[in-house]
């Protein structure tokens, strides 16, 4: 390493690792809707105890103001887009004149358990919930793919995912998920960028720690996809590792990648335990 990139690779650590951790993981309890209790703090699935003896959700790590809005469907802004999807559900599209309810007529409740299990190999290939989505629309609709990131694949990612709100995630790192389970985990140990910083870095070695003027969190994925207030919209799994690995000032992959998906596994494979909260809400 050059002297400008260890100097800007201190400059990142200090960032992150100098500032005292002021708010996070909290003590509060997430109950939605005044129902539904969901479990933001369990034991670290055994793959995981080398690093940490408990894993939290990212809702622990955000401010009052932000989590007040996850705890009420009527304040969740997310609930936006599920309205949306309930829409896309039932409209036709494509060349065999079919929606989704053409073939799944129980409608989306009966995808309750998938999304805690996602991503899975399916036919050998390791596949993602957009993956399903875009194989549905193209061989029982003959209608065009969704874009990854895109509003309509997003909203019904959420739609499907919150059929399993209050579940805890199971996601299967054996069997043939092995090999890609470990390229995932290789990844995100891997350090990128000019910065030299791998996931790791912020989501294990620093998490409840400041980086601009936010807290880091385990980098669970639980609840994705979320509702950034940044942003203000859905934002998908793959949209916020790219921007993860392109703040290392990296060439980073491309959303749908082999790549990402492989990280996808391992990273969901760390949220085990915790209960699906899509859609959530993040700062």
């Amino acid at each position: 390493m050059n002297a400008a990139k260890k100097l800007a690779s201190a400059i990142a650590l200090a960032a992150v690792v100098a500032t005292p951790a002021l708010a996070g993981p909290d003590d509060d309890n997430l109950m939605i809707n005044e129902e539904l209790n969901m479990v933001t703090e369990t034991a670290a699935p055994a793959h995981l105890q080398d690093a940490f003896d408990t894993i939290y959700s990212g809702w622990r790590f955000r401010t009052d103001e932000t989590q007040a809005l996850q705890i009420d469907d009527f304040e969740n802004p997310a609930m936006i887009f599920v309205d949306q999807a309930l829409e896309y559900f039932e409209t036709v599209d494509g060349t065999e004149g079919k929606s989704c309810s053409s073939c799944h007529e129980d409608g989306p409740e009966q995808f309750a358990g998938l999304s805690a299990t996602m991503p899975k190999v399916i036919g050998g290939k390791l596949t993602t919930m957009e993956d399903l989505l875009n194989a549905h629309r193209a061989k029982a609709m003959g209608a065009e793919p969704w874009k990854w990131s895109g509003p309509e694949m997003q909203a019904m990612v959420a739609l499907i995912g919150l059929q399993s709100r209050g579940m805890p995630m199971n996601v299967a790192i054996d069997g043939e998920a092995a090999p890609f389970w470990e390229k995932g985990k290789e990844m995100y140990y891997t350090r990128y960028g000019q910065l030299e910083l791998s996931c790791a870095n912020c989501h294990e070695d620093s998490y409840g720690m400041m980086i601009r003027a936010d807290h880091l969190s385990q980098g669970q994925i639980n609840g994705f996809p979320t509702y950034r207030l940044k942003q203000a919209k859905l934002i998908s799994k793959h949209n916020r590792f790219r921007g993860c690995i392109r703040d290392t000032r990296a060439h980073t992959f491309a959303e749908g990648s082999d790549e990402f998906r492989a990280l996808e596994l391992y990273v969901a494979s760390r949220s085990n335990g915790l209960s699906v909260e899509t859609p959530a809400v993040r700062q």
